[in-house]
């Protein structure tokens, strides 16, 4: 996909230390990781990637790499964000990676408004989650990442890695959420 890793492949190894990092129990590993996946393909395509699948492969492989070489990942999901949000500056750089729609091709040019406030809004939203404090961002993408039974135990091992109760957690993220969301508003009215 990227020149930068293209001699490297998944090896069995690599793959094995990912998922004994989502957990010891191999079924409950392989439920994670799972979940994992389907959070990233989620986060591409949100932000409009033409192949989420494919750029969540490439994050994945990164992480087991980096775990691989030795890394020690303390919060594997925080890390996999990080890396994912890399993969995806990488891809959006490379024009000939977007695929277009015969329905786009065939467009007004007016129909390209809604990409272009779409991609205003994710540049205010990246821009602020960078302005927010490191415990801040943080805490706002630990609490809403993963799905159903994994989105609780995420913020039941948050609320006890910050030695607060579920209650306070909750309180934190939503003042977060506001203050990103106010962020998000004033940086889009500064941009109309």
């Amino acid at each position: 996909m990227w020149s930068a890793n293209q001699e490297w492949t998944l090896t069995r190894s690599a793959l094995d230390k990912l998922l004994g990092c989502l957990s010891d129990k191999p079924e409950l590993a392989a439920e994670r990781y799972e979940d994992l996946r389907r959070t990233l393909c989620k986060f591409f395509e949100w932000r409009g990637a033409s192949f989420p699948e494919e750029c969540t492969d490439e994050t994945l492989n990164r992480v087991a790499r980096k775990l691989e070489e030795g890394l020690i990942i303390q919060n594997i999901s925080s890390y996999s964000y990080g890396i994912a949000r890399l993969v995806f500056l990488e891809w959006a750089k490379q024009p000939d990676r977007k695929q277009v729609s015969l329905d786009e091709l065939s467009a007004t040019p007016a129909a390209s408004e809604p990409i272009a406030e779409e991609s205003l809004e994710l540049e205010c939203f990246d821009k602020c989650l960078k302005d927010l404090s490191a415990e801040s961002r943080e805490i706002i993408i630990d609490y809403y990442s993963e799905e159903k039974r994994a989105k609780i135990d995420n913020r039941n091992r948050l609320a006890a890695r910050l030695g607060i109760p579920i209650n306070a957690l909750r309180s934190r993220a939503q003042r977060t959420r506001q203050k990103l969301e106010g962020c998000i508003m004033e940086c889009l009215k500064s941009r109309a």
